[in-house]
């Protein structure tokens, strides 16, 4: 195969080997990860820093943190170590190290989502932007050529249309830092006209006109669209659809987050499909894996989020020198 230095096309082609080594290039991003008292979580956390991806800082109690070590017959004395009380008091810390600039990214170890995103949106000791915090997993389907990114499955339960414009802008800028060649946002629904007694479909118009009106940028927005409709042409063309983004989406928005987390199961579980982990739209980037999830899941999240860890250092530099 021809060497291709595309993250995009590398997701889709090569279960993120070409990811990962883009992702290698780049100077190491510093991780607090938080609580890594299970082996899986310490030890995706040692593989990305074996491999070059990060620099682990490990906030966690240190008798358990020196326990699950000895368990996984791994060594952590390279590594920064912050002393925590409990799960909570890790999450707290971690956060308290982005802010004061020792740490630029968070990753998630053997704790609940809520405790640590509890921390990470606390309004006045918390990471919180402009944005809406959103998930992003960034799938990799061998069955479908591209990449596809699935928002939101994992944090927005059930989120208002403003809420939805910040979901698809997020996941526009994630698009960007994988270097896609565009990013086409597909509105996804239960069918492709608008009804008005299918709410989604009316957040779906009003979101493509938001995207006209420059309210959204970055990408091509379009639905209301089914998922057949939205990544396979052929189902477009029987439905009589021509929009770029028709057949051809890369970026799949959900109505909410029940849909989207069982669309991503579904697709790593019956379409043997790999899912990368990133929560969005904070001040930088976090980490969200699953105890469930393969190596290489876990390192290509890590991948992601210094791939966007970059495009956010690239943005604010434009930013002061506008």
């Amino acid at each position: 195969m021809v060497a291709n230095d595309n993250p995009a096309e590398a997701i889709g082609r090569t279960k993120y080997d070409r990811l990962i080594d883009a992702a290698k290039a780049l100077p190491k991003l510093r991780v607090a990860v938080v609580h890594p008292c299970d082996t899986a979580s310490l030890g995706a956390a040692l593989d990305a820093a074996a491999l070059g991806l990060i620099e682990p800082i490990l906030v966690a109690p240190p008798a358990k943190l020196d326990a699950v070590a000895v368990a996984g017959g791994f060594d952590i004395a390279p590594f920064r170590r912050v002393a925590a009380a409990h799960s909570h008091d890790a999450a707290d810390k971690a956060v308290a190290l982005v802010r004061a600039g020792d740490a630029d990214a968070l990753m998630k170890g053997s704790l609940h989502t809520d405790e640590l995103m509890g921390a990470v949106v606390a309004r006045e000791t918390g990471l919180r932007t402009a944005r809406r915090i959103s998930h992003c997993f960034v799938m990799d389907v061998p069955s479908h050529d591209d990449p596809l990114i699935i928002t939101d499955a994992a944090i927005n339960i059930a989120p208002t249309l403003d809420e939805k414009r910040h979901i698809v802008q997020n996941a526009i800028d994630l698009a960007a830092a994988l270097h896609f060649d565009s990013a086409r946002v597909a509105i996804l629904s239960a069918m492709e006209t608008v009804n008005p007694d299918v709410p989604s479909t009316i957040d779906a118009a009003a979101l493509c006109k938001m995207a006209d009106r420059g309210q959204i940028t970055g990408g091509i927005v379009d639905g209301p669209l089914a998922l057949d409709n939205a990544i396979d042409l052929g189902s477009a063309e029987i439905k009589h659809i021509r929009s770029p983004v028709a057949g051809r989406a890369n970026i799949l928005v959900v109505p909410d987050l029940e849909a989207g987390n069982m669309l991503a199961k579904s697709l790593t579980f019956l379409a043997d499909a790999d899912a990368a982990g990133i929560v969005v739209g904070a001040r930088v980037p976090i980490i969200l894996t699953s105890r469930a999830d393969s190596r290489k899941s876990r390192l290509a999240s890590c991948a992601v989020a210094a791939l966007l860890a970059a495009q956010q250092r690239a943005t604010t530099a434009a930013a002061l020198l506008a």
